[in-house]
């Protein structure tokens, strides 16, 4: 891949001036991709300031219409703008009772729009210890395949994020990061997955360690969280998968 994405969570965070001040100093950088991913209210707002980074939302409704109040479909954030999706974050699984197949399906409504779903999967703290990283993510992966299918996958970006590094401060080493990105190459190898599907990494990524995770040739970016919200560090991430990016 020629070059990395970078997606910022801003998870339930912002105002309207906060977000004009932050948008407004994190421009566009050429050889990386960007986006933003915001909270509902202020998709317009975003959509308005963006110019050279694309938008996306937080989570979706699995249904396209109907009784079903509180929900966002994926065509509502189509027509707001939005090229991303995330779906299974691992607080919308722990807080909320996403479960793998509802993931899968959220997954589907986003492609059904035509938008990319960045489906996050990962594995507790006691799930590592216990050896069991691969046997968590390739069930969630799993749910995600049932729902899109094999050529379904081509549209999907992955994003893994072991729990126990998600605004812990405590990311994966490189070493660890890679390990588990590779392995999750080869699943999509092992089920006949279009090549070329991005996997990025989240949890816990800085400025100071970003060039470290993105240098390694399985991580094709990152789901940026806390780091998003401040525009000097966002702008170093990105800085930094630009210089890790594929020649």
């Amino acid at each position: 891949m020629a070059q990395k994405l970078v997606v910022g969570n801003w998870k339930l965070n912002g105002s309207l001036a906060a977000n004009e001040a932050l948008i407004g100093a994190c421009g566009a950088l050429a050889g990386v991709e960007m986006a933003v991913c915001v909270p509902f209210p202020y998709l317009a707002q975003a959509a308005s300031l963006l110019a050279g980074v694309a938008l996306g939302a937080q989570t979706v409704s699995e249904f396209q219409s109907g009784a079903y109040t509180g929900e966002v479909s994926a065509e509502m954030l189509a027509e707001m703008g939005c090229r991303y999706v995330i779906v299974g974050h691992s607080e919308r699984r722990a807080l909320f009772g996403e479960d793998d197949a509802a993931v899968g399906r959220k997954a589907q409504s986003v492609l059904r729009a035509e938008l990319v779903p960045i489906v996050c999967v990962g594995e507790s703290l006691a799930e590592r210890e216990a050896g069991r990283v691969m046997e968590v993510v390739g069930r969630q992966l799993d749910a995600v395949l049932a729902s899109v299918g094999v050529q379904g996958l081509s549209g999907v970006v992955i994003a893994y994020e072991p729990v126990w590094a998600i605004g812990t401060g405590r990311a994966a080493g490189a070493d660890e990061a890679q390990e588990v990105h590779a392995a999750i190459r080869r699943w999509l190898a092992d089920h006949g997955a279009p090549k070329g599907i991005r996997i990025l990494y989240g949890g816990s990524v800085k400025a100071d360690n970003a060039a470290t995770l993105f240098a390694m040739p399985d991580v094709d970016g990152g789901l940026i969280g806390g780091a998003s919200l401040v525009a000097q560090d966002f702008m170093a991430i990105c800085r930094a998968a630009i210089a890790n990016g594929d020649d």
